[in-house]
């Protein structure tokens, strides 16, 4: 059902000038759902940005950290450099390795809220079940659970920031029987602490992100170890052996740097960066340029494409010792790029070790303490571990009703959005990494800074210029998705493959929800810009005049004794 907006159902009242000065900042409430990443950066933002505010986040877990504090399976660790794999406002030279492992930056994400003095606007082991938006008041009605008391309560706010993660909602696979099981049944987004998986017979199913880590982590020990993989996948050589071998201004850099085989830092390595300011932003920014410069690989038939899948499948051939079998079984005919790349040291040569067996045909169905193959063959196990991935379909987990319904419905066919940030007819509603968002265009610490950033300057104008709610329009969402559709047969991203980047389908490019168009310095770059004429406002006042906000002539840079009253004579004063 369509809600009619104020100024579509009443006459405009008559205008009266509001006695205040322009930039005058109105009192806002704001929601923020999830402390990962993103929720913790959003604090940061808000209170840089914004005056006269007041901020919660809601956090299911009893600590912040999202995917940091809930991903504890062996071998878990980022697949992007440490040093870009940080906040810009928080540069960490300590990370002992060149791609931390994942007990580091959940450490690194805890202290910052800590020293930061953020949990007092984190409320822990919380969880949104609900938001119905109220057109009349221009509030969200949320209804949260305390789950530590089972009890539920609303509260209200003017925005609400959706940050609770794509990679977050883990599902276990569609397999006949699966619950059936009798042994240990575990989802690597669940490890249970202090699992001892030691001479067992494990089977491990799925070849993504996590299951191309915690093999080779947990092969030496465990008695067998049986590798389910339904798709091949493109595994890319370590990062530092991919940016020597470009003989780029990374592989100088890292001549210079201590750093050893496994890709650790030497202590006096670490007291270099900590003592070189100037030697520590180099070699960030350099790395930086690197990883940030690798769209060219998805551009299909392009030179940099072509190399770069020469240069893949040497490396998987060799790593895998040219084994026929092994190579048919796990070096894909897909392009590069197609599904997720990601570099798994010690991967490719654990599936060589005698007490490995890697199975390609189809699991058919699960029973009590086994795994019946489509082919009939019968595999007895005592643990089940699935690594299989989580709900990337971008559908809400809970009742979102907006102004056309519940966002469950509206996203269930193909999810799409405004920027990757806002949803058309879902007003004062922001998401992080939303609909068609550059999950997969590196270190999403530093995408969610600037996405950060446009949130809340929105905010901002919202408080500033009188405006009680606003939401991007059909038609500019219709646009934007129209562009997405018609750019992604470009890329290998849209190419005939299985792939979270299509909501697990192979399906063509107008599927390709999980990406943005372009590179990450185009998303920058879009980014840069607020886009008014693409959203519809409501006013907060009853006569519904744009220019209220104007006031009483006097503007709060004038009467505000800290400001720079004569900021226009500063060189660096511009005008949009």
């Amino acid at each position: 059902m369509t809600v009619p907006l104020p100024s579509e159902t009443r006459a405009r009242a008559s205008y009266k000038v509001q006695e205040q000065p322009l930039g005058t900042a109105k009192h806002v409430r704001i929601i923020g759902i999830g402390a990962g990443a993103s929720g913790i950066n959003m604090v940061r933002s808000l209170r840089r940005g914004l005056t006269n505010f007041e901020h919660v986040i809601y956090e299911k877990n009893s600590k912040p950290g999202g995917t940091w504090h809930e991903n504890k399976y062996p071998g878990c660790r980022c697949d992007v450099p440490s040093h870009n794999y940080q906040f810009s406002w928080r540069p960490n030279p300590a990370w002992s390795n060149f791609c931390s492992p994942a007990p580091e930056i959940e450490k690194y994400l805890d202290d910052i809220c800590h020293e930061e003095r953020m949990m007092d606007t984190i409320k822990t082991n919380h969880q949104v079940v609900s938001a119905i938006w109220d057109e009349q008041r221009g509030v969200w009605i949320v209804t949260v659970r305390n789950l530590e008391s089972g009890t539920e309560f609303d509260d209200e706010a003017n925005f609400l920031v959706d940050a609770s993660g794509i990679l977050n909602n883990w599902k276990w696979p569609d397999i006949p029987g699966l619950h059936n099981f009798a042994g240990d049944l575990i989802h690597t987004a669940r490890w249970p602490e202090q699992y001892e998986y030691k001479n067992k017979r494990v089977a491990v199913i799925g070849n993504g992100s996590s299951g191309v880590q915690l093999v080779p982590a947990i092969q030496p020990t465990v008695e067998k170890l049986c590798h389910f993989v339904r798709t091949p996948t493109w595994i890319l050589p370590p990062l530092i052996m991919s940016m020597k071998m470009k003989e780029g201004p990374a592989s100088k850099v890292l001549a210079g740097i201590e750093i050893d085989e496994a890709g650790n830092f030497s202590q006096a390595q670490i007291a270099r960066f900590r003592s070189d300011p100037e030697l520590y932003r180099k070699f960030i920014k350099t790395i930086e340029m690197d990883t940030g410069g690798n769209f060219p690989v998805v551009l299909n038939g392009g030179p940099v494409q072509h190399f770069a899948t020469q240069k893949v499948r040497e490396f998987m051939t060799a790593s895998l010792r040219a084994d026929e079998r092994l190579c048919k079984a796990l070096i894909p005919d897909y392009p590069l790029g197609c599904r997720r790349m990601t570099p798994a040291p010690g991967y490719l040569q654990s599936l060589q070790a005698p007490n490995v067996e890697l199975y390609t045909g189809g699991i058919s169905r699960i029973m009590e303490n086994r795994i019946e193959l489509a082919s009939g063959e019968v595999v007895e196990v005592d643990a089940i571990i699935c690594a299989t991935g989580f709900d990337t379909s971008f559908v809400p987990r809970f009742p979102i009703i907006g102004r056309h319904g519940n966002v469950q419905d509206l996203m269930a066919e193909v999810p799409k959005g405004y920027m990757s940030c806002a949803l058309p007819g879902v007003p004062n509603y922001f998401t992080f990494l939303g609909p068609n968002g550059p999950i997969g265009h590196g270190s999403v610490f530093t995408l969610s800074e600037h996405i950060a950033k446009y949130m809340t300057g929105i905010i901002r104008k919202c408080q500033t210029e009188g405006i009680k709610s606003l939401a991007p329009t059909q038609a500019a969402v219709d646009d934007f998705s129209e562009h997405i559709a018609s750019f992604m047969p470009r890329t290998s991203w849209s190419s005939s493959c299985r792939s979270w980047f299509k909501g697990g389908q192979d399906k063509g490019a107008g599927y390709v929800t999980a990406l943005h168009p372009g590179s990450r310095v185009h998303f920058f770059h879009m980014l840069e810009t607020f886009r008014g004429e693409d959203w519809k406002y409501v006013y907060d006042r009853p006569s519904g005049n744009r220019f209220a906000y104007l006031g009483n002539g006097f503007s709060t840079k004038e009467l505000d004794p800290t400001s720079d009253s004569t900021w226009y004579l500063n060189e660096t004063a511009t005008y949009l």
